[in-house]
């Protein structure tokens, strides 16, 4: 892509407001198990946590550590069994289109071009068709799927596929986005690559971002805070900001002490075998 590309897009947005806070409270979660005999599975238990409006919270952890349940409880599609959950004061009841979310695997739908995929969001808002245009054209340049915007989703790649979906989600222009390993699919150049235009949408746009990872590299380059919860059921056992300012995310910042010493810590963390129930504090 372009710098002149890079350059036009996305536009400022209005800082971010308190209007869009996230709290839990006490949350936890159990499921059934399947087993037909009442047996639950506890996957989140006694979970507190505050997202304060335009801020960019990585979490890494163990598989199977509640983490996916709980993006899904952020976007309305779980209740939790226990706790509350608070967008901006009110009562998370169930999905909103001021929060979008983007899956471990592609969803665009199969029976529309991936341009109409694009601009599905800005149809529901009875936005022009002309402008509709427009919005699909620029996020997708901004993925590098320009030249498929005709295309169907089964003639892409499993990547671009993914690429289509994160486009589909920002041409929403959701207030907080929660990303459910969106880059796992993506070859490493790539990754990189929407790395830094991910982290170049959010800082210019206000936007609330809670971005799940197995990659700690990834969770340190692109957070402002790090989160580490423990294997099952989830809790957070780490929670910290990261130790440089959000604007000086370059690749060259993956070489630097303060970046490496920050991943060791916490990659440190989710290997300690002997997890205490307490968040870690944070350093005086």
């Amino acid at each position: 892509m372009s710098t002149t590309e890079a350059s036009s897009v996305p536009e400022p947005a209005a800082g971010p407001s308190d209007d869009h806070r996230v709290v839990l409270r006490g949350v936890g979660h159990e499921y059934g198990s399947g087993s037909g005999r009442g047996t639950q599975v506890r996957a989140l238990t006694r979970l507190d946590l505050e997202i304060p409006a335009g801020e960019f919270v990585a979490v890494v952890g163990p598989s199977g550590c509640g983490k996916t349940t709980l993006l899904q409880i952020l976007a309305g599609f779980l209740r939790p069994s226990e706790g509350e959950v608070t967008v901006g004061g009110t009562p998370l009841t169930g999905p909103s289109p001021d929060r979008g979310v983007v899956f471990q695997q592609p969803n665009l739908y199969p029976w529309m071009t991936v341009g109409e995929n694009v601009a599905f969001g800005p149809r529901l808002h009875h936005v022009r068709k002309a402008q509709r245009r427009e919005i699909a054209a620029k996020w997708l340049r901004t993925v590098g799927l320009e030249e498929f915007a005709e295309a169907k989703p089964y003639e892409l790649s499993g990547g671009m596929q993914q690429r289509g979906q994160i486009a589909r989600v920002l041409a929403a222009d959701p207030t907080i986005m929660l990303l459910d390993e969106p880059f796992g699919a993506l070859d490493a150049l790539t990754r990189e690559r929407l790395q830094d235009e991910l982290h170049r949408i959010w800082l210019g746009s206000g936007k609330t971002a809670f971005f799940i990872t197995h990659s700690v590299e990834e969770a340190v380059y692109l957070g402002t805070r790090v989160i580490v919860m423990s294997p099952r059921p989830g809790r957070i056992v780490f929670d910290e900001p990261v130790p440089f300012p959000a604007d000086a995310r370059t690749p060259a910042i993956r070489a630097t002490p303060e970046f490496v010493a920050f991943r060791e810590r916490v990659s440190a963390r989710i290997g300690a075998t002997d997890v205490p129930s307490n968040v870690e504090s944070l350093p005086s």
